[in-house]
This record gives C-alpha cells, sequence and structure tokens, in this order.
C-alpha cells in the first residue's frame, strides 16, 4: 500500500514538469491503428517520448509535413518543437522525430515504413502522402490526448515501440461532401478534411452544384453565386458560397494533408440553381427560384445550343485554374429528359446524329465534355449514368452507385470504375432502425458500421477495372425540414454535429476497407481497435454516433433471458433497465449478467458522458411469419380506423425503392370490427402519383388483403407516402400490420 502511495507521489511531482518523465511504459501493447497497417511487429522496452527538447528533422520536400506534425503537437503539449532540415545521409541517428525519403524500401506510392524505439522515431516515404500517413500513424501511437486542442499537464507523451511497413491497397479511397443541397462553411469543411486524412483517406469529390445551390465563384458569370447560391426562406436566405480565395485555401489545406479535392460541376440534371441564375441555359428558358426544400428538378441544361458549351467551357476553365486534380467531375446522372425530347433544338441534334432516343443526347454532351477536359489534361468522372448513355469515345472513371457488382459494366472498356454502392457507402442513411435515431434518408434500409465494412470489393493491380472505394454524404435531409437545419443568427453548430453523427464512425469503416487488402479484413478485431478511437474523436472535438453495448443473449431453458454486456468504447459505461424505457444516466450502472422474463423489456445504453450516449439495444420485432408479404412498414393501433371515413396517412420511404409494380398487404391481427377501404393514394413527397378506389374490406378473422399499385418516376432521395380513405364498423380496436414488396422490377436503362 505504502509502494502504491510513493507511486501516485512521483506521479504528481512528474506532472509538475510537463509529464516529460513517463512513471508507466507502455511496452508490448498492441496499438490500435487504423486502418490496420500491412505489416506491424511490436519492438520490446520502451517507446519514444515527445520531450520540449524533441527535434523534427525532414529532407527536402517534406517540410510542410514537419510543420504539421509541429503544430499538431504543440497543441497538446504545448512543447514548441525546433525543425530542421537535413539531407539523408545527416540524419541524426539516435534523437528525435525524422521525415526522410527511402525509395529503395518503400516502393509504392502513398507508402512508409515507421520505426520506433527509446531513441527516435523514424519515417522513411516515397513522397509526401507517405510521410503524411506514416504522421498519422505516429500520432496514433501516442496517448489519445495528442488530438487535444488545448494543453494537457501531466501526459507521460510516449509512442508505443514498434516497426510498420505499410501502403494503401488503393489509389482511390475518397468521400464525397454535399455542399450543394445544403452550404457547409469552410471551417467545417477543412475540419472534414482533417478527420478524412487521420484516417488516410485520399480524394475529396466536393458536390458544388446541384438543383438546391451553386456553391462556387465564377467570376464569368457572377449571377451562378448571386442569385444561384441562395434560396429565399422568410427574412433569412439559406445558402453561401466559396470564393475563389476560400478554394485555393481550401485546395492548399487538403494538399499538405495528402487529400485532393476533385471539384464536381454536376450537369445536364441536377442544375437548376443555374437555370435560376441564366434561365437560357434551359431549354425553355422559364424562370425559376431557388428550391427551399428538396426535390429533383425536371430542367436541364439544353445540349441544342451552343451557348450551353460555351458557358461549360468557361466554368470548366475556371474551375480547372482553381484545382490542380487530373480529375474533374461532371455528375452526370438522375436525367429526365422529357424537357429534351420536346425541345426542337434538341430534337435537331438528334436528327443530326441518328438518335433514336433522347437519353443518347447524354452520350453526346459526356463526349463533348470529357474530350475537352482531355484537351486540358484533365480526366472526366462522373456517375455511373456517364456510361451507360450512349458510347464514350475518351476514357472516363464512373462512379457506380447503385450496386457493387455493376462496376462489370466498365470491364472491356477503356472506363475505370469507383465504388460507392448506396447499399453500403451512402452515410446520410441513419445507422440503424432503433426508435429514436436521427432523422435521415430513408428510399433505402439502415446502413450499420459492420454493412460499410463488409463491402466486397477486390484487391488492386494495375490492371484493375476499380480504382477504389469511395462514400457519400449527401446533405438532402438537412433541407427536408428544421430538425438537421441550423438556425444562422443563433450561431449554432447543430448541421455540423448532425453532419458528423452521420459520417462517424462509418468513415472510420470505410478507411480500412480501402486501405487494406480484402483478406486482412476483420470485423471483430477492427471493432476492438476502434473501441479505442472514440475518445480520439472526442479530443478532436468530432461528433459521432455511439454505439450500442455488445452484448450476448441466452435462453434461460425455463423461460427468460440473460444478458451478458461489454463496452463497444474504451473507458465507458453500461446502464440498463428492465421495464422498457430507454436508460438515463441515473439507471442502473452494468456491473454483472442480467436477467429478463422478456426481452423487449431489456434496454441498455452506452454512456460516454452523461449528455453524450447511445440508443438502447433494440430487439427488432420478428416478422418472419409474414416474410413472404416483403417489409414491414408500419403497424396500425385501435382506433387507427373508427366510425367516420377518414384518411391514415403512413411513410413508405424505402419500400419503394425503385419504377415497378408493389403489392401492399393490410394483416389483420385481433380486435373488433370491419374495415372498409374506400381509396388508395401513392405519394413522392407531395405528388400524388397513382391513386385509385379499392371497396376492400376485412377484420381480424379475414386473410391478409393485398393491394396491387404501380410505380412511375421514381427519384432517389425523396420521401414516399401512401394513404387510404376508411372506415370501420362494430368496433374500432382492430389492430394490424402493413407489408409491402416489389413484384416487377424494370430494367435499369
Amino acid at each position: 500500500m505504502k509502494r502504491n502511495r510513493f507511486l501516485l507521489l512521483l506521479i504528481g511531482i512528474f506532472s509538475l514538469f510537463g509529464g516529460r518523465i513517463c512513471a508507466f511504459g507502455t511496452e508490448n501493447e498492441v496499438p490500435s491503428v487504423i486502418p490496420k497497417p500491412s505489416v506491424m511487429h511490436i519492438k520490446e522496452g520502451k517507446g519514444y517520448v515527445l520531450s520540449p527538447e524533441s527535434v523534427i528533422y525532414f529532407e527536402k520536400g517534406l517540410s510542410a509535413q514537419a510543420e504539421y506534425f509541429r503544430e499538431a503537437v504543440h497543441r497538446s503539449t504545448g512543447y514548441d518543437l525546433k525543425i530542421v532540415e537535413r539531407a539523408g545521409k545527416k540524419m541524426p541517428a539516435s534523437k528525435g522525430v525524422s521525415l526522410m525519403r527511402d525509395t529503395l524500401s518503400v516502393l509504392v506510392p502513398e507508402g512508409y515504413m515507421l520505426d520506433v524505439d527509446a531513441r527516435r522515431a523514424v519515417i522513411g516515404c516515397r513522397d509526401a502522402a507517405g510521410a503524411f500517413y506514416g504522421l498519422q500513424t505516429l500520432l496514433q501511437l501516442f496517448p489519445e490526448e495528442i488530438y487535444s486542442s488545448h494543453i494537457k499537464d501531466g501526459v507521460c507523451w510516449e509512442a508505443q515501440p514498434v516497426h510498420i511497413e505499410d501502403a494503401p491497397e488503393r489509389p482511390w479511397r475518397g468521400m464525397m461532401l454535399d455542399v450543394a443541397r445544403y452550404f457547409f462553411d469552410k471551417e467545417f469543411v477543412k475540419k472534414y478534411i482533417d478527420m478524412m486524412a487521420m484516417y488516410k483517406l485520399n480524394k475529396l469529390q466536393f458536390h458544388f452544384i446541384d438543383d438546391s445551390g451553386w456553391r462556387l465563384e465564377i467570376k464569368k458569370y457572377p449571377k451562378l453565386t448571386e442569385e444561384g447560391a441562395w434560396a429565399k426562406t422568410g427574412t433569412y436566405p439559406m445558402g453561401g458560397y466559396y470564393t475563389q480565395e476560400d478554394i485555393r485555401e481550401i485546395v492548399a489545406y487538403a494538399a499538405v494533408r495528402g487529400v485532393e479535392i476533385i471539384p464536381e460541376i454536376e450537369f445536364p440534371a441536377h442544375v437548376l440553381s443555374a437555370i435560376v441564375a441564366y434561365p437560357w441555359l434551359s431549354c425553355t428558358g422559364q424562370q425559376h427560384q431557388i428550391p427551399s426544400h428538396h426535390f429533383i428538378s425536371r430542367d436541364l441544361l439544353c445540349v441544342g445550343k451552343e451557348t450551353t458549351f460555351q458557358f461549360l467551357e468557361d466554368v470548366l476553365d475556371e474551375t480547372i485554374a482553381l484545382f490542380p486534380s487530373k480529375y474533374i467531375n461532371i455528375g452526370g446522372d438522375e436525367a429526365n429528359y422529357e424537357r429534351w425530347e420536346k425541345c426542337p433544338e434538341c430534337r435537331k441534334v438528334m436528327e443530326e446524329h441518328g438518335f433514336m432516343k433522347a437519353s443518347q443526347l447524354q452520350g453526346y454532351l459526356t463526349n463533348r465534355v470529357a474530350s475537352l477536359l482531355a484537351q486540358k489534361g484533365k480526366k472526366a468522372v462522373g456517375w455511373e449514368e456517364i456510361i451507360l448513355r450512349g458510347e464514350i469515345d475518351t476514357p472516363v472513371v464512373s462512379l457506380f452507385w447503385h450496386n457493387a457488382s455493376d462496376t462489370l459494366k466498365v470491364k472491356g472498356t477503356p472506363h475505370k470504375a469507383i465504388m460507392i454502392p448506396a447499399t453500403h457507402m451512402y452515410f446520410d442513411f441513419p445507422e440503424s432502425a432503433t426508435p429514436g435515431e436521427v432523422k435521415a434518408a430513408s428510399w433505402m434500409p439502415p446502413i450499420s458500421l459492420q454493412k460499410t465494412y463488409s463491402l466486397p470489393i477486390g484487391d488492386y493491380s494495375a490492371s484493375s477495372d476499380v480504382l477504389g472505394v469511395q462514400a457519400c454524404f449527401w446533405s438532402d435531409q438537412f433541407i427536408h425540414g428544421d430538425v438537421l437545419r441550423e438556425i444562422p443568427y443563433l450561431d449554432e453548430n447543430r448541421s455540423e454535429n448532425y453532419a458528423e453523427y452521420l459520417t462517424f464512425p462509418r468513415l472510420i469503416a470505410l478507411s480500412e476497407v480501402a486501405w487494406c487488402k480484402s483478406a486482412d479484413r476483420n470485423f471483430d478485431d477492427f471493432t476492438s481497435r476502434l473501441a479505442h478511437h472514440y475518445s480520439r474523436l472526442d479530443y478532436k472535438g468530432c461528433n459521432y454516433r455511439v454505439p450500442e453495448p455488445f452484448y450476448i443473449r441466452k435462453m434461460d431453458p425455463k423461460g427468460g433471458y440473460t444478458y451478458t454486456l461489454s463496452p463497444s468504447v474504451a473507458g465507458s459505461e453500461i446502464r440498463y433497465t428492465i421495464d422498457g424505457s430507454y436508460p438515463t444516466s441515473h439507471s442502473p450502472l452494468y456491473e454483472e449478467p442480467v436477467f429478463v422474463k422478456n426481452k423487449s423489456n431489456f434496454r441498455a445504453s452506452t454512456f460516454v458522458t452523461p449528455r453524450h450516449f447511445s440508443l438502447p439495444i433494440y430487439e427488432k420485432p420478428d416478422y418472419e411469419e409474414y416474410k413472404q408479404y416483403g417489409n414491414h412498414v408500419v403497424t396500425w393501433k385501435p382506433y387507427t380506423f373508427q366510425k367516420k371515413t377518414a384518411i391514415w396517412c403512413f411513410e413508405c420511404s424505402g419500400k419503394i425503392i425503385s419504377d415497378g409494380l408493389y403489392e401492399m398487404a393490410l394483416v389483420p391481427i385481433h380486435g373488433e370490427g370491419t374495415v372498409y377501404v374506400r381509396k388508395v393514394r401513392i405519394y413522392k413527397k407531395n405528388e400524388v402519383i397513382n391513386e385509385f378506389p379499392a371497396e376492400l374490406r376485412f377484420n381480424a378473422k379475414s386473410s391478409p388483403v393485398v393491394i396491387p399499385f404501380e410505380v412511375k418516376g421514381f427519384e432517389a432521395g425523396t420521401q414516399y407516402f401512401i394513404d387510404m380513405e376508411a372506415d370501420c364498423e362494430g368496433g374500432e380496436s382492430i389492430t394490424g400490420h402493413v407489408f409491402l414488396r416489389k413484384v416487377i422490377s424494370e430494367n435499369f436503362e
């Protein structure tokens, strides 16, 4: 006991000297590095201890990375470290942190070798990106407080002793940030880049343009931002844009961090913001307004006018001058060709080129723009539609967002593919269907952390058709209502917190999918390492979705269930209830397995702090016996149907997934009364897309009632609803379920 008190006294004394003396070592611990390095050996003995006397040495060309590391550790340690340029042969052998080029040992671009022992930390690299990634790994070897934005006293700044040889498996490891539907300011974009770089992602697709806003200043067309960047919503306009000076600052910031920014100038669809500014760009010339709520405009850029192509060339010229990336994203998705079909100028182009369908005009547009970009030394990138709408002569890179297997469509062509399937990599979907989950996209099922991590993608080689993987963060949900949207004059950061909540921790799973070989991925191993990264996100000031506790449920032969829990976040608490209520910070603390008679009454949540905690463990109801009717949509309760005819409306987003024929099943369960359904309507947001009389009746003893209907003009990201006019006779206590299934799929054109 006296010995322990003596050690505690020593630690207190050491803390007075800035934590420079380490009372305890970290040797032989396995570092929780993400993404997982290709090769990592744990060394015996002490690691490298950062001190005020530490020096950062760097070779020519790596000064920006050395300065980055100096600033990063200064914030948390308070140390004002010296940085010194040295040639490779003059690198110190026994002290400091060294960044040096080593093209003999590091053979792959962006690769690095890291060696840490008690004397030094040495990073060997082939290029500046490799040096930066080596530093990211080195930072993960230090205590979590290294990420603090203010000085932390009493910390032993010891990096664990390791030898690491590492390189990315894939050259394209990306995120898409949508600032067009909802504007995020320059400082948030820089923070987003920081978080990408922390986990070795290297491509940021900057979605500048959409129907809801034009966010990039173009000097030749000032109305694009004067008019096209702002939605008029009451007294305070919603929107914003980046000046060209802002862009230069962001690009330079990203370059130090190994992030290549790829601008997206969207067309021919999703470009209402440009048409609002310059109506002559459209086929009709009609004046519109910037929408304050998300929808997909049917207006397209008119490809029958040469002035359209001059506009695109002018915009692309200014864009190219701002972005050094060899890639320019030209969008190309979700075009509705109705305007082109009716436009005399567009039809004239169709006749001149022998096109039978208006959709072929998109191939014509893509060919002209891709060729123009190639002449300027750039390569066109776009959504999968750019190679599915006509023959494309110039090689392009296509982002496949429907299904992972669709990338096979580039096989045997000069084009390349990026995997961004909405099934795994759309971070605007929630992580779970647990009641209380944040408002998010609902046109497809939730995407769990495990789902993101499980993306099937082959290893990369020079002959691969697939360059890599990317995730998308769409912000259209931020303008569907006021839940996620900030109130500007309150100077809050609500929307930023929500954006980070939806992005993390799935971005961290993306990083390992993108960086590692497929065979090296193991979800259980990943989550055990991830448990130690949430505190690092806390110190970075980055919000995230707290994961539910891990649990094992065992059924008792005599009835009831025993839950054994373990923390999903290192150092967190687990609190639980057994009455079906949601746990609070005052609920019982989990210390041993819990027995409950009814599993639906057990709830348990992870508590990082009293104000930052997870949703509870949620046992989803089992609808296995109704699986032939499709997906469960909603359960109706007593008095949903009453004596007088009324309208019952429910959302079915995520169950309607494309055009085609569907069947809705009404499955009565129990209760009194006979329900009469008079009319059914299908809505796409506020628009009725199908309506028909029903004249159906059922009671609790009836077989399920199946109602067929058709959907046309599907729009991804849009909410869908069904309502029915109905009444009930002979009692109003009948309950039941609604299920929905798709019967016939239309071929994707």
